[in-house]
């Protein structure tokens, strides 16, 4: 996730604190793991030094004073060069479950107990997101779909790996 371009996008909606873009985006990008203030004002402050944002003059009110922050022409191109652009299709070549399990098969560890507790942390996960998905908004409910998809996917590739453990075996410790 592209903390600064999706400020961007929050900011081309409309002009906002960033206290509001903390909120909106922990409400629709972040579930589960709310973004750090000193995330979103150092973002902030980036996007602002390269002309992405301009900040308002501080506003009083209610607690410390306020910046409203407004994306630029230079911000809202960046944004629309992001937004119209594939994401480079997943997963890449490389991922942590594969190179657990060739480090332990070449240094002669038990590769399958690994995967063993690897499959029931990912159906541990899935019932979580199952639940969720059952019983959350709509917004919660898609991200829940995305993350059983790829679950099911690693939970694929792990019983194909498990069934092709002898010849995988063999070709790593050559």
């Amino acid at each position: 996730m592209s903390v600064p371009l999706t400020l961007l996008g929050l900011l081309e909606r409309e002009p906002s604190h960033g206290y509001d873009l903390k909120r909106d985006y922990d409400a629709f990008f972040n579930r589960g793991k709310p973004l750090p203030y000193g995330q979103v004002y150092t973002t902030l402050g980036r996007l602002a030094r390269d002309g992405k944002v301009i900040a308002g003059e501080a506003e009083p009110g209610v607690g410390p004073e306020r910046k409203r922050y407004v994306i630029t022409e230079a911000g809202a191109t960046e944004f629309e060069t992001w937004l119209t652009e594939p994401v480079a299709p997943e997963p890449n070549l490389q991922t942590v479950l594969f190179t657990k399990v060739v480090l332990a098969l070449m240094l002669g560890r038990d590769a399958q107990q690994y995967l063993d507790t690897q499959r029931a942390a990912h159906l541990e996960r899935m019932h979580e997101l199952t639940k969720l998905r059952r019983t959350g908004p709509i917004i919660d409910a898609l991200l829940a779909d995305h993350g059983l998809f790829h679950l099911e996917a690693d939970l694929r590739w792990i019983e194909l790996t498990t069934a092709r453990m002898d010849t995988l075996a063999a070709a790593v410790r050559t």
